[in-house]
C-alpha cells in the first residue's frame, strides 16, 4: 500500500535519508523507530509531500505520490500527530468534519461521520459542540485521531501520537487506537522513538540510523536476531523494563 524506492532526501549537504527502501503492506502498521536525526520524521512526511524527496519515489496504492496535486494527496491520507493542530476556533464536531467538507461530502454524511468516529473513539456526543480547549489532552489527542480518520482514507501516518501523554492516558488510547486501526483496516505508517510501544503495536519494525535503513522485520525477529548494535541497544529497552517488573515481582513483600 506505501511503496519507497531508494528515497533520498538533501538538505544542502545534510543527507536526512539515503536511499531507503520500505513497503507497507495493506492494513498493516509499520513502525519507523531510531533516535533524534534519523530521519523517521522526513521519511513519513515524504508519503505525503509535506517533504519532497530529492532522489527515489514513493507510491501509495502503487501510484507515484507525485502524480496528483498535493493537496489533494494530502485529503486522501489520514495524518495525525503529537501536537495534534486542532483548530481552536472550531468546535470537536467542526475538527473532525474539515477533511470530509473539503471533499464536498454532503451534510448529512458529514454529521453521520463524525458522530461515528466519536463513538468509535469512546468520545461522549456531548463533547461535540466544544472547543479543544476545553477537553483534556488524551481527549484531544482523540480528536485528532478521528480527524485524520473523518475522510475514510486507506493510509494513516502517525508522528509520536501519544508522545505527550500521561503513562495511563497514553497505554488506554495506544489499546483503543489498536482496536480501530484493526476494525478499519488502515495501513498505518508510524513514527515512535519508544522502541516498547513499536513492539506492542507494529506488526513490524523499521529501525532508522542516520537515515539509512538498518533493519526491518517483526517485533519478534528484532527481539530475537538484532542485525545491528544500534538495533541490539533500542531493542534492550522493553528488554530492560520487563526485567525490572519481573525483578520487582519476585522481591520480598513490603
Amino acid at each position: 500500500m506505501i511503496e519507497l524506492e531508494r528515497v533520498t532526501r538533501r538538505y544542502g549537504d545534510v543527507l536526512a535519508v539515503h536511499e531507503l527502501s520500505l513497503r507497507v503492506e495493506r492494513g498493516e502498521l509499520v513502525a519507523l523507530v531510531g533516535g533524534s536525526g534519523s530521519g523517521k520524521t522526513t521519511t513519513l512526511k515524504m508519503v505525503n509531500r509535506l517533504v519532497e524527496p530529492s532522489a527515489g519515489v514513493v507510491r501509495v496504492g502503487g501510484r507515484d505520490v507525485r502524480s496528483l496535486p498535493a493537496h489533494e494527496l494530502r485529503r486522501r491520507i489520514g495524518y495525525c500527530f503529537q501536537q495534534i493542530g486542532l483548530f481552536p476556533h472550531l468546535t470537536v464536531a467542526g475538527n473532525v468534519a474539515v477533511v470530509p467538507r473539503l471533499l464536498g461530502w454532503d451534510p448529512a454524511r458529514v454529521r453521520a461521520k463524525v458522530a461515528e468516529l466519536l463513538d468509535l473513539l469512546e468520545l461522549p456526543g456531548e463533547l461535540a459542540e466544544r472547543t479543544p480547549d476545553a477537553l483534556s489532552g488524551g481527549q484531544q489527542q482523540r480528536v485528532g485521531i478521528a480527524r485524520a480518520l473523518a475522510g475514510e482514507p486507506e493510509v494513516l501516518l502517525m508522528d509520536e501520537p501519544f508522545g505527550a501523554l500521561d503513562p495511563i492516558t497514553r497505554d488506554t488510547l495506544q489499546q483503543r487506537f489498536q482496536e480501530v486501526r484493526q476494525t478499519l483496516g488502515i495501513t498505518t505508517l508510524f513514527v515512535t522513538h519508544d522502541m516498547a510501544e513499536a513492539v506492542l503495536l507494529a506488526d513490524r519494525i523499521a529501525v532508522l540510523e542516520a537515515g539509512r535503513l538498518l533493519q526491518v522485520g517483526t517485533p519478534r525477529d528484532l527481539l530475537r536476531a538484532p542485525a545491528d548494535p544500534a538495533v541490539a541497544r533500542l531493542v534492550a529497552t522493553p528488554r530492560r523494563q520487563a526485567a525490572a517488573v519481573d525483578a520487582l515481582l519476585a522481591g520480598p513483600a513490603a
